[in-house]
């Protein structure tokens, strides 16, 4: 490589222009940097600057300074570049990071919600049971009206199911516990077919409402689950 020397520079093939001190015969009242055949023996590859035309001097100097400039704002682009890909991707990183923990929690507040819904329903259906009344705790009458009737079924079907369980009484025997389907032979409130099968709740089904409504709420709770789901069946098949 090339390189341009002059009085207290040294000009790198255009790319670079230092300062190194005075050179050969340039030291004015001081020692010499080094020896002159060391100088020369060092340089032999070198252009003095004086041998370049006098207007193009300047011209060297300013174009190696400016690819100086260039070079070193080149870096320094490719640096911040490379430092704000790296920040994007901590941020990046970081962001994931904080909606996976969110998501975490909401599904994990989600779940204890479910559970804890799923306990106090749990507790209210358990409070229901142990409120109701069994059929064996009236005492038998010879007759019973319609009020009266009601008035045994609120006291032994669970409050949130006594609803359902009213609608289809009411559309099946009109609270008509003596009611009988000519045609088919069913019996009660419940219009059960055959009606003896309320046998299975007590020998008095003919003529007892509680046993009635005892051998229904079993009916129902046995083959849909519970009243309310006898009578979402019924809505939809107008039987159940």
């Amino acid at each position: 490589m090339s390189r341009i020397s002059v009085r207290g520079f040294a000009v790198a093939s255009a790319t670079a222009v230092t300062t190194v001190g005075a050179v050969v015969g340039v030291a004015a009242g001081g020692a010499p940097a080094a020896d002159d055949n060391n100088f020369e023996a060092a340089a032999a590859d070198t252009t003095l600057l004086a041998d370049i035309p006098a207007g193009q001097q300047a011209q060297v100097q300013t174009a190696s300074l400016t690819q100086q400039a260039d070079a070193q704002a080149s870096a320094a682009d490719s640096a911040a570049k490379k430092s704000a890909e790296e920040s994007a991707r901590l941020q990046a990183a970081k962001d994931a990071k904080s909606k996976k923990a969110a998501a975490e929690a909401k599904a994990e507040a989600e779940r204890q919600a479910a559970e804890k819904a799923k306990e106090e329903k749990e507790e209210a259906e358990r409070a229901s049971r142990s409120s109701v009344r069994d059929a064996s705790s009236f005492s038998a009458q010879g007759s019973y009206t319609v009020a009266q009737v009601q008035a045994m079924a609120r006291q032994m079907v669970p409050a949130d199911q006594f609803q359902c369980f009213s609608n289809i009484v009411n559309h099946e025997s009109t609270w008509n516990y003596r009611a009988t389907n000519p045609s088919s032979g069913a019996y009660g409130l419940m219009q059960a077919l055959p009606g003896h099968k309320m046998s299975s709740a007590g020998a008095d089904w003919q003529t007892n409402p509680a046993t009635q409504i005892k051998w229904g709420l079993s009916y129902m709770d046995s083959r849909y689950g519970s009243p309310c789901g006898a009578w979402s069946f019924w809505q939809a098949n107008n039987w159940y």
